[in-house]
């Protein structure tokens, strides 16, 4: 590590979007620490090294934040990729398990954050980006508890984005559209299945497979993470592949109705 590198830590880093990240960090420069929950079967890329880390838990947080801050005397980016699908009506998740998802995806966010605030404003700097997704501005029928969070994810970022900012901080949103990961077959499923969904949950199914294996590549999105963890002037949002760019046009231009529309259509739900 050179006197002026600078030191990205990036959570869930041992596969898709997170890995694709941490690898291109490197490229760009960066001494680069990933982590994953258990580290022991991760092979880890050349130039990244790997911590456990479970951001459900203050303690383990802690503690990865501390290694890092011993061994590489700083964090610059901190980027938080960690997080969890979930598959099926809102009415079928018991809300145990809508604590569970909302423990990784949310909270674990926050976790991580207030971790690393304290040693950003001590360096006087430093760039928090968080990996939302296109389902943190539109809505996605039979994804409620993972739309939920990555909203909640969006309004968090863009308010602390301005508490911190003064601090020479930015807390910075990265938002995916499909992605070809295994996505899909790591989210959790709803623990109370009601059979009223069942048709709606096939076709999810079915149309959530079609749009990852046809996704954007996951280097996709971690050249536009590199991009926020470098822009000298970077901007609060960007979208990262195709699908999430065409979206967000529609979005940002359509009447309340006509993008209601698009969004049954989309996801093939009955007029």
């Amino acid at each position: 590590m050179t006197a002026t590198q600078q030191v990205a830590l990036v959570t869930g880093a041992s596969s898709g979007i997170g890995k694709a990240t941490a690898m291109a960090l490197v490229a760009a420069g960066f001494q680069v620490i990933g982590t994953a929950r258990n580290t022991a079967r991760v092979i880890a890329p050349a130039g990244v090294t790997f911590l456990d880390l479970d951001v459900t838990s203050d303690e383990s947080v802690a503690s990865a934040v501390k290694q890092v801050i011993d061994k590489f005397g700083r964090i610059d980016v901190l980027v938080n990729n960690a997080g969890v699908g979930s598959t099926g009506a809102a009415e079928e998740f018991s809300i145990t398990q809508t604590h569970d998802i909302f423990d990784i995806n949310v909270y674990g966010v926050m976790r991580m954050t207030k971790a690393v605030l304290p040693h950003m404003r001590t360096q006087g700097r430093g760039r928090i980006i968080n990996v939302s997704s296109l389902s943190g501005f539109v809505p996605s029928p039979f994804m409620a508890l993972y739309v939920s969070t990555k909203h909640a994810v969006e309004g968090y970022s863009q308010s602390l984005d301005h508490e911190v900012r003064e601090h020479g901080i930015r807390v910075l949103l990265v938002e995916p559209g499909p992605i070809n990961t295994p996505f899909a077959g790591h989210s959790v499923l709803a623990d109370t299945p009601m059979p009223l969904y069942a048709a709606g949950r096939r076709n999810y199914d079915e149309l959530i497979e079609k749009n990852l294996s046809s996704g954007d590549d996951p280097a996709v999105v971690a050249r536009v993470i590199v991009t926020a963890a470098t822009d000298r002037n970077p901007k609060l949002r960007r979208t990262a592949g195709s699908a999430a760019a065409r979206i967000s046009a529609v979005h940002r231009v359509a009447p309340a109705r006509s993008f209601d529309r698009v969004i049954r259509k989309y996801n093939r739900m009955p007029s």
